[in-house]
């Protein structure tokens, strides 16, 4: 055997015995293993109160609470800003399939996929507001769900829009504010 390779044997083994004893050196110290703790009701002079336990983090939810609770009704607001940001959200997300009108009949459908119901049927004029918030947040049928795409104020502003479009097309005459009946009847047909 050469001097080099000699050398070269007695390093690597030296090596191989620093790394096993700092390894073998980090298993089971008594401070690493065994560390100062406070017990829960335990009294301790480090806190104002004189006791180990802390209040619970505002916002620390329990592992089993449920994190997305919404309101059984609309909290977004009806005015014309909701409106125009749920329109803006209806015509990316919904219209492909819902049609711009609602009807049913978007592009999706014309080209082959199967149709969604209209917004304009009794049974979903009826649906509460929760319905089309819970559809939109996890999806229904061949619907998938929105919730990582759409925020949920969002969710909200296309609920408020989807109650605008059914509005429009079974509005009466009598919903119409007395004071603007008269231009109604001025309208082009």
């Amino acid at each position: 055997m050469t001097l080099r390779a000699c050398r070269h044997r007695r390093a690597g083994t030296a090596a191989a015995l620093i790394l096993l004893s700092l390894l073998l050196s980090a298993c089971e110290q008594p401070d690493m293993a065994n560390q100062p703790r406070l017990d829960t009701y335990q009294s301790d002079s480090g806190f104002a109160d004189g006791m180990a336990a802390r209040p619970i983090p505002e916002g620390t939810v329990h592992r089993d609470q449920a994190l997305n609770e919404r309101p059984t009704h609309n909290p977004a607001p009806i005015n014309r800003g909701t409106l125009h940001r749920g329109r803006q959200q209806f015509e990316i997300f919904c219209a492909p399939c819902h049609g711009r009108n609602g009807s049913g009949q978007g592009v999706i459908v014309q080209r082959g996929f199967p149709a969604p119901p209209s917004y304009h049927l009794p049974r979903l004029r009826q649906a509460s507001d929760a319905h089309f918030y819970d559809v939109i947040t996890h999806g229904y049928g061949v619907m998938y769900p929105y919730a990582s795409r759409i925020r949920p104020a969002d969710r909200w502003a296309i609920v408020t829009y989807i109650r605008a479009l059914q509005l429009s097309r079974n509005a009466r005459i009598d919903d119409v504010p007395e004071a603007l009946r008269p231009r109604l009847r001025e309208a082009p047909p």
